[in-house]
């Protein structure tokens, strides 16, 4: 396949650390361009990381012809603007997650994939590590009996106000940031959606961010339940409970580029889980393989696997969670 050439618009943390890095290191793509609201960060960012053309607009970088794919890493609520700007510039786009501030945001953008006809996704990476792959494959294949509870845990200390994870009226919190992840990765596991929702959320008395919120989604087959936080010690992990056996998840959503991870499979035999069985999984990059299974879709060489209707669903859940933590009562999807 030609190489893929990726265009960047913004200079976000989680661009220029790791998705970038991942990109130029994929079987595919390269990162020919980035651009920044500031010419001069964005070529502060350019040469580092080994990108030829800096740009001192998102514009001018969706007008580069040689741009084969736009990746939106702004903040959530430019998001789906921009997602929509670079379509209509004819430019396939990944953006990432959470894709929009509501379901009906979310919409507008399906909207504009259909009238460009143009690849548009939500980039979700955890979907593309061996790790997850293996433990919907183990779910499927009846090694733990059957599906009945999803747990996780998913915390990070941030108090700084300046980040934009800390600006509610951006779209920042905890929910959006990483509560995501559990919600698409229960309903990736069970292969379906949850009928309702509820949660207890507690803000930040300053920032108004949700800094800690536990809530608990209820499938046909069983239940998902986590807590994710802003404000606590940092930690994730994923448990997967059936009627006979257990999964459990080491790094399940920040899997390091670096060194091989680990999943655990447990019969339940022992109740300090020494009898579990370790799959070690090779060092591999999960935004790499994002990258070159949405550059293989856009090409036609392989299909993309979670539509925009897809990401739709996620934020119904979204939705509902953060309706619950007003009411204090069940929401319906």
């Amino acid at each position: 396949m030609e190489p893929f050439n990726w265009g960047v618009i913004s200079t976000a943390k989680i661009g220029v650390t790791k998705v970038i890095p991942a990109l130029q290191r994929s079987r595919h793509g390269r990162v020919t361009a980035i651009a920044s609201r500031n010419l001069a960060d964005a070529e502060r960012m350019a040469g580092p990381l080994g990108i030829a053309k800096a740009y001192g607009s998102y514009e001018e970088l969706l007008a580069d012809p040689t741009i084969d794919a736009v990746y939106n890493p702004l903040p959530n609520h430019l998001h789906v603007p921009w997602s929509i700007k670079a379509l209509e510039a004819g430019k396939p786009v990944l953006c990432e997650k959470p894709l929009a501030l509501d379901a009906a945001e979310a919409r507008t953008l399906i909207e504009a994939r259909d009238k460009s006809g143009r690849l548009a996704a939500e980039a979700f990476a955890v979907r593309f590590h061996p790790q997850w792959m293996r433990a919907r494959e183990l779910v499927r294949d009846g090694r733990i009996g059957t599906l009945r509870l999803v747990q996780g845990m998913f915390s990070y200390m941030l108090t700084n106000p300046a980040n934009v994870r800390n600006n509610v009226e951006i779209g920042g919190g905890g929910l959006y940031d990483i509560g995501c992840y559990p919600i698409a990765m229960a309903r990736y596991l069970f292969g379906a959606e949850p009928s309702r929702v509820v949660a207890l959320i507690d803000r930040d008395p300053e920032m108004k961010v949700d800094r800690l919120a536990s809530v608990t989604m209820e499938f046909k087959q069983g239940q998902a339940s986590f807590s994710c936080a802003t404000q606590l010690v940092p930690y994730q992990r994923m448990q997967i409970f059936g009627t006979t056996g257990r999964i459990e998840i080491e790094i399940p959503f920040n899997a390091p580029p670096d060194r091989p991870c680990r999943l655990f499979v447990d019969d339940g035999g022992t109740l300090d889980g020494s009898g579990a069985q370790a799959e070690t999984f090779p060092t591999m990059d999960q935004y790499a393989a994002q990258g070159d299974a949405f550059a293989e879709a856009v090409r036609g060489v392989a299909p993309w696997e979670f539509p925009l209707e897809d990401a739709v669903r996620n934020m119904q859940v979204l939705d509902a969670a953060y309706r619950s933590g007003e009411t204090g009562k069940w929401e319906t999807i």
